[in-house]
Formats: structure tokens, sequence, C-alpha cells
């Protein structure tokens, strides 16, 4: 889906200070409708102290949001969701004893004068049939699905409450090969219903493969902006800080080969 012209998330000069450490300083992010951003930098650099400001965790100390158009304050997650921004953060947040439906409907069950488990049930399988997600059963207990029908179950009710912006935080990480394609297949489907999607990774070979842009942020603050289609050494350059003055090109070729490895 071709992004809207104008972003439906726009930061600007965003600042998070927590007593004398910056965390983040003069942030500038832009994201539209039907694209995903990755967010990536080494450890340290800010981004999920980003991410728990768009979700209403922290309030930033300086700069301004708009949503929409409009400048927002996100003071509590409650609002943030409320508005239409939704985070699935890396510990994903589900009840093992619970089965799909209910941990879909965890808060938000249907009960106009009591538990409406058959209009759930539906809805469940619904959603889940338009995300083309491998989940045996709907009654099955989260407990016994794999990483990646975990962190779809985890999207899927995220959707539920009709967000502009899905946020997702390291969604691969520690999945196995098939498990990450099942994963980065779902991003893809979210994007093409109009949402804009941020992701956090260290993984480039994922970023790569569903980014429409990449976002590096280091030490707190910004430090480019890429395609898919950018070198290595660009990304692994903006990553670690290297430039010509301080860093060879030798080195930076052996730590760009090395990311391409795994090894960073």
């Amino acid at each position: 889906m071709t992004p809207s012209r104008e972003p439906i998330l726009k930061l600007r000069n965003v600042s998070k200070r927590f007593g004398a450490v910056s965390a983040l300083t003069d942030i500038d992010l832009d994201v539209y409708a039907g694209e995903v951003v990755a967010l990536v930098g080494d450890n340290g650099a800010g981004k999920s102290t980003l991410i728990k400001i768009l979700a209403g965790v922290h309030q930033p100390s300086a700069g301004t949001i708009e949503f929409n158009g409009q400048e927002v304050t996100l003071d509590n997650p409650g609002k943030a969701l409320s508005m239409g921004m939704a985070t699935v953060f890396q510990d994903l947040a589900l009840c093992e004893n619970l089965d799909v439906v209910a941990n879909l409907f965890l808060g938000h069950e249907l009960s106009p004068y009591h538990l409406d488990e058959v209009q759930m049930e539906v809805r469940a399988w619904t959603l889940l049939q338009e995300l083309a997600a491998r989940i045996p059963s709907v009654r099955e207990p989260v407990a016994s699905l794999s990483g990646g029908q975990r962190q779809t179950v985890a999207i899927a009710r995220s959707l539920l409450l009709d967000p502009k912006i899905i946020m997702l935080d390291e969604p691969t990480a520690a999945l196995g090969v098939a498990q990450t394609a099942e994963v980065l297949n779902l991003i893809d489907r979210v994007r093409s219903r109009g949402l804009g999607v941020i992701v956090i990774s260290h993984n480039m070979e994922d970023v790569r493969a569903v980014a429409d842009r990449i976002v590096v942020l280091r030490l707190g603050r910004n430090n480019g902006i890429f395609t898919p289609e950018s070198s290595s050494h660009e990304l692994v350059a903006a990553i670690t800080g290297a430039t010509e003055n301080s860093v060879s090109r030798r080195e930076v070729r052996k730590a760009a080969e090395a990311q391409e490895q795994g090894q960073v």
C-alpha cells in the first residue's frame, strides 16, 4: 500500500531525561499509514524509551507529538490505546493458562449481560483468518502454541481495538526460521490493512525483509534514515557511529560482514 502524503504520526524535537541522564534528544520521526518503519540502533540507543513514550508509559521532557494532524499528550497507556496507538512489547503479556479467545479479549470481553463466548469465538476466528494466522484452534491454550503463534495472538489482540499505529518490540527475537517468516508475513498483512507499523529489531535481515524505511538512533539521537536497499556499510556505520575520521573503511567493512553473519 502506498503511504498517504501526510504522516499519521509526527514527532518533533522529542527529548526525555531521567534526572541527569538524557535518554532521548531532539528526536524527529514520521510514520505514514500503510508503511513499516524499522527503528534500529545499538543497546542504549533509546529505541525502547521512544516506544514507551508513544505507548504512554513515559512522558517526554520536551518536544511535540502529533497524531492524525493534532498535537496530543500521551500521559497514560490507556489514553494512547484509546487514541489508536497499540503496542506489543517483547514479553507479549499473554496468559498461558487461557485459550486464544480469552487472551484476545482479555480486559475487553463482550459481555452486555454475561460473557458472549460465541460472539468472541466468531470474531477471533474471523480476525485470525483475515491475518492468515496458522493457529489450529482458538480454544487452544496459549501454553501449547509456538513462539510465532504467540506473537500472532499478541498482534491480533492489539488489532481488535482498530488502532491506526501498531508498535512491535523485537517481534522475531528468539524465533526459528519458519516462525520468523510467519511473523514477517503477518507484519506485511497488517501494513496492507492501512496501519502504520513501527518495528524495533536488531536483526537487519528481518528489517530489510519488511521495512519501507529504516530509522537509526544512536545515543538517543537521530542518526540517519535509510531504505532496505541501503548498504550494510552505511547502516553499520550509522548504528556504531563510525566515520572515515574515526574508523577506517576496513573496520567498517569488517563490522558489516560480521553483522550479516549474525555476529553483531
